[in-house]
């Protein structure tokens, strides 16, 4: 229930940092490269049962 929990906010939040809107343009991609690394090792952990 945990890890279903957090991989919905966190891919809300990878969607959120994307750059598509006018205020996140100066950014680039790190905010969502970040957040999409963080969201492969919730998964991962996920799939292996420790969360």
């Amino acid at each position: 229930m945990l890890g279903t929990i957090l991989i919905i906010i966190l891919i809300l939040l990878l969607i959120g940092a994307l750059p598509t809107w006018p205020y996140s343009g100066g950014w680039g991609y790190y905010p969502g490269g970040g957040l999409g690394l963080i969201l492969v090792i919730v998964v991962i952990l996920v799939l292996m049962g420790r969360i």
